[in-house]
């Protein structure tokens, strides 16, 4: 086996491999091996940091060197200086954007410092794509423990005292999970693993997949054991091909060492997976929804009992649980079950994984003890609001979750916490909006995606969300009124208490939370006509200010419906009623007559 003296780790994420690491990857693979260093020096690609927005990432081991928005032509410069002269490239760490501070080592760094890492403790570390790497950090280590030492009675024991719950959303209790698919006997048993991801700014799923893939594999494994299955099912959506791409690989190579297949690791046990692409539907995230599409059929939820446990896969008694979920498992077995529920609160063990999005400094992926505030994870490992502006809101859950304001940003996160004050954890997607977001439009945004995505079954999700996505594009378009405000929440209620599935019964989330929260902006928009945004183009207002127009008649000449009207060298008029708010005649003036709306 080759030893190295340095390694670079190239970031391979999506995120990154966006923004051309690849041709970084290679370009140090190219220079390297012109140098005559390939074998002192190995390049690796891995899979996500975190730190999405510093990206793309190189880290130098073991000097612990963490190189940020590196491109092609700094390759260059890290191979002559750092590589061969041992210099380290000053100009591309980190630097605090307030005190512009260079920080050197990621540790050191504010976005790491608050976070533990269990189900991301390999992203960015390994190789995803050489199963020799995973080994080499413990892995196939609890597989081995678990099918050659211990029965399943003992396994289902570990996992409910660890405290694990789903992290797909809705928070039930792994271990439990477990047991009553066990409990049901039958010849045929399936595990599940729910890769179907589909919350809007959420990238927990893909980003563990795609830097850890073994991982998800051998906790399938484990499952499968302990409920007596002997296949596993990933169902994953299209929309993923470097997610895919590395599962195939993962999941040959584990064929190809006895870990996955028939008689693993000389035992009798056999189990082995297979993956299956899902068409991108919102709704196939839940369950039993996501069996139907694995069959074939129609993605739509049934109607519940019996539950997947009792008759899932083709009729069979199915454990189903997703990606974030399966990461912990390995884990849990490895350093037991006191271990994981030392972290977190009373009744939220261990850490969660949030994708960090919106109008924040520090976007990426985050992975922090049940229990941590929002106020330290927007502030502290976020880095705070873009441009120094004002933190107005945050949104957990996707669209099945509600906006955290001001006032409870010191809210611990946790299941119980967030369901007090009206949010959900959801999968994780943690979406911040500053005082220039207009809380209505956001509603208006959820509801169009989620109206999109119902799968039609039942009346209350399909016409409801429908109907409550054509009052916020009422209200929005300035024809809203305080009757609409009425219709809106009377609707959503009827929606929640009607539906057949989650989808559904959280629809109205967003509506209700910004409606409780920001009912002075929907006032606003539908008594005083305002957007006080501006976000909404039918409430915008452009005007020209008669103190200081001089009739150039530039602004009429732009003007693609031609509602401007006035004399040259006398004051411009613009119709309201038929201008459309593109903002031409604002691009137009020289004399900064035209008011732009805020």
């Amino acid at each position: 086996m080759t030893v190295y003296r340095t390694n670079i780790l190239v970031c391979g994420g999506t995120g990154c491999v966006s923004s051309a690491s690849l041709d970084v990857y290679n370009k140090f693979k190219k220079l390297i091996t012109s140098a005559g260093y390939d074998k002192e020096v190995k390049i690796i690609k891995t899979g996500c940091f975190g730190f999405c927005e510093q990206g793309p990432i190189v880290k130098i081991e073991p000097d612990n060197v963490f190189y940020v928005k590196v491109n092609k032509k700094d390759a260059e410069e890290i191979v002559n200086e750092h590589i061969i002269k041992g210099r380290i490239v000053k100009r591309l760490l980190y630097k605090e954007p307030n005190s512009k501070r260079i920080i050197e080592k990621h540790q050191n760094m504010p976005f790491y410092k608050k976070q533990f890492r269990i189900a991301l403790r390999n992203c960015g570390l390994i190789n995803p794509e050489d199963i020799y790497e995973y080994i080499a950090v413990g892995g196939y280590e609890a597989l081995g423990r678990v099918i050659t030492k211990m029965n399943r009675d003992e396994i289902v024991d570990i996992i409910k005292k660890s405290g694990l719950r789903g992290r797909g959303g809705g928070g039930f209790p792994t271990g439990i999970k477990w047991e009553i698919t066990k409990n049901n006997h039958s010849d045929k048993k399936y595990i599940i693993c729910n890769a179907d991801e589909g919350d809007p700014g959420a990238f927990m799923d893909r980003s563990i997949l795609e830097g850890d893939p073994h991982n998800v594999l051998e906790a399938m494994a484990i499952g499968g054991y302990t409920i007596g299955a002997d296949k596993g099912l990933i169902y994953i959506r299209a929309e993923y091909p470097l997610a895919i791409e590395r599962l195939d690989i993962a999941i040959k190579q584990a064929r190809e060492l006895g870990l996955l297949g028939n008689n693993i690791l000389g035992t009798d046990f056999n189990f082995d997976i297979e993956i299956k692409l899902g068409a991108g539907a919102f709704v196939c995230g839940e369950e039993t929804a996501l069996i139907n599409s694995a069959e074939g059929k129609r993605g739509e939820p049934n109607y519940k009992p019996p539950y997947p446990a009792q008759e899932g896969l083709w009729g069979k008694p199915t454990c189903v649980n997703n990606v974030e979920t399966f990461a912990n498992i390995p884990a849990i077995i490895l350093n037991g079950y006191e271990w994981f529920s030392s972290i977190g609160t009373e009744k939220s063990k261990g850490t969660k994984v949030f994708a960090l999005a919106g109008k924040i400094n520090n976007v990426g992926l985050v992975e922090v003890p049940m229990g941590t505030t929002f106020r330290e994870i927007i502030y502290d490992i976020g880095g705070g609001i873009q441009g120094n502006r004002k933190f107005k809101a945050v949104q957990t859950g996707g669209p099945s979750g509600g906006v955290i304001t001001e006032e409870n940003l010191d809210t611990p996160i946790d299941y119980d916490s967030l369901s007090s004050i009206g949010s959900m954890m959801g999968s994780g997607g943690m979406i911040v909006m500053d005082d220039t977001t207009c809380m209505v439009d956001v509603a208006k945004f959820y509801l169009e995606f989620t109206q999109d995505e119902s799968c039609g079954r039942c009346t209350p999700c399909r016409i409801g969300t429908k109907r409550m996505f054509e009052i916020l594009t009422k209200i929005t378009d300035g024809k809203g009124t305080k009757e609409d405000l009425k219709n809106l929440e009377q609707l959503s209620y009827m929606i929640k208490d009607g539906s057949l599935c989650g989808l559904g019964q959280t629809a109205p989330n967003p509506v209700l939370s910004t409606m409780k929260f920001f009912k002075d902006e929907y006032l606003q928009h539908v008594v005083n006509k305002v957007c006080p945004t501006g976000r909404c183009k039918g409430l915008a207002k452009y005007k020209i200010d008669p103190e200081k127009c001089v009739g150039c008649t530039a602004c009429a000449k732009v003007c693609p419906v031609e509602c401007i009207s006035g004399k040259l060298k006398e004051t411009h008029v613009i119709d309201q009623n038929r201008c459309i708010k593109c903002g031409a005649c604002f691009e137009a003036c020289r004399f900064n007559a035209v008011i732009k709306p805020k």
